[in-house]
């Protein structure tokens, strides 16, 4: 088994953005929360998908783009049931993926507004 690399929490997130980024994720967003002592984590990223399959192979693509380049698995996942929601527990990251609706429904860019926000701009 691959030892994990020790990585930045700047590196874990460009691999995380690369990841998405490799299934044409859409309207990437990082929130930065380390000063937000209530919050679950210290950073969420958030994406889109179109469809629910795509919405799994971004989900899919993040885990075994950090698997591959720096031997980190996550520590849990959730939301392939329906694929309109997934997150991944990286710890100290949050990564949630959504369909549109769902992520409009759920709106935590609005949640966390008091957070330092950045846009990522999509790649095509």
């Amino acid at each position: 088994m691959t030892q994990p690399y020790k990585v930045s929490s700047d590196e874990l997130l460009r691999l995380i953005t690369e990841g998405i980024q490799e299934r044409k994720g859409k309207h990437i967003t990082h929130i930065d929360l380390s000063r937000n002592e209530s919050s679950a984590a210290s950073n969420f990223v958030i994406c889109e998908g179109s469809s629910p399959i795509q919405v799994s192979a971004i989900a899919d693509s993040i885990r075994d783009y950090l698997l591959e380049n720096a031997g980190i698995k996550p520590y849990n996942y959730d939301g392939y049931t329906n694929s309109q929601w997934i997150v991944i527990d990286y710890g100290d990251i949050l990564v949630h993926v959504f369909l549109p609706s769902e992520r409009s429904r759920y709106n935590l860019e609005e949640l966390w507004s008091d957070a330092v926000i950045t846009e990522i701009p999509d790649i095509d």
